[in-house]
């Protein structure tokens, strides 16, 4: 199991900070630039579970990179340059301390919430009456508090964030405003693959007074998509929707007794289970992409990518 890449230690030319995230790795180079290295790690439920799969930071870099640059007409991101597989370098946003979640679809973490007799999410109310994988009338907007790492994000209402002094009323209405307008293009997009778009997040910053979305995009880690063939047959049948996110990866874990709660212990990951998810996720990046999944040397991942960022640094 040792083809991921699940550490890193770089020390790259002008970095003056290092954040190590649930996923990703972030460098900050000369106080302006971010080196974002998606690694191999995978969490659930707030967790880093404690085995890379082959292969995902690849994958989720590119599937972001691509919708990146898909949206750049909609609100401007900081995305610079891809100068590895794994890496996406850009400019350095002051980022705000809330996700905007988007939901078009009663599903995952709010239908659980549902079932249990919650009506009301982040401040918004949801109807009586409605079932697993049901659209919302129009999609909905879910904010959560941004987590530092080990800690659990928090589902937060919009009179939260603006009562706390989060965000400010003009920010928070332009935030709304993006992240709506990159969901109805992620739905377009994805409906060309065959897919649905049913909820996902979006990350925001500030940067010379101008917001940038930053962070990923679309990818499997931050979204969920449902197969447009056979959803409506199932619905009515309600049956489970054949979906591409991971949460086939949170089905596993709560199978085996883990849904991150205080004393549950993260079910072994077998060399079977690690290569099936790796798998799972090269399904998700073809589809998702329309493209196929073309896999990069990973004999020495990390000496690759000091030097395939090393040299792109060279040149801003």
């Amino acid at each position: 199991m040792s083809r991921s890449l699940t550490k890193t230690d770089f020390h790259f030319e002008g970095q003056t900070k290092v954040y190590n995230g649930k996923v990703r790795d972030v460098y900050t180079v000369k106080n302006d630039l971010l080196v974002m290295v998606a690694t191999d790690r995978i969490s659930a439920f707030d967790v880093v579970l404690p085995e890379g799969i082959p292969y995902k930071g690849q994958m989720l870099n590119q599937i972001a990179a691509k919708f990146l640059d898909a949206t750049s007409d909609i609100v401007p991101n900081w995305k610079l340059a891809g100068p590895d597989p794994m890496v996406t370098v850009g400019l350095r946003c002051e980022g705000f301390p809330v996700e905007m979640i988007v939901r078009a679809y009663l599903c995952g973490s709010a239908w659980r919430a549902y079932k249990s007799g919650v009506r009301e999410i982040c401040g918004v109310k949801i109807p009586d009456g409605m079932r697993e994988n049901q659209p919302f009338e129009t999609p909905i907007i879910t904010p959560t508090t941004k987590a530092e790492m080990g800690l659990h994000d928090e589902d937060i209402s919009k009179g939260e964030i603006l009562e706390k002094g989060l965000v400010s009323k003009e920010d928070y209405e332009i935030l709304e405003k993006h992240a709506l307008a990159l969901f109805q293009r992620g739905t377009k997009i994805a409906a060309q693959r065959g897919l649905i778009l049913v909820d996902t997040k979006y990350e925001f910053g500030k940067r010379d007074g101008k917001i940038y979305l930053i962070d990923e995009i679309h990818t499997p880690d931050s979204s969920r998509y449902f197969y447009i063939d056979g959803y409506q047959e199932r619905f009515d049948k309600g049956e489970a929707q054949k979906q591409l996110s991971k949460e086939f990866v949170r089905e596993w874990l709560m199978e085996n007794g883990f849904q991150g709660k205080e004393g549950q212990k993260v079910p072994e990951m077998t060399e079977e289970i690690v290569n099936s998810i790796s798998d799972r996720y090269i399904e998700l990046f073809e589809n998702i992409t329309g493209e196929r999944f073309e896999r990069a040397n990973i004999e020495n991942i990390a000496s690759r990518i000091e030097t395939n960022v090393s040299d792109y640094l060279k040149t801003v």
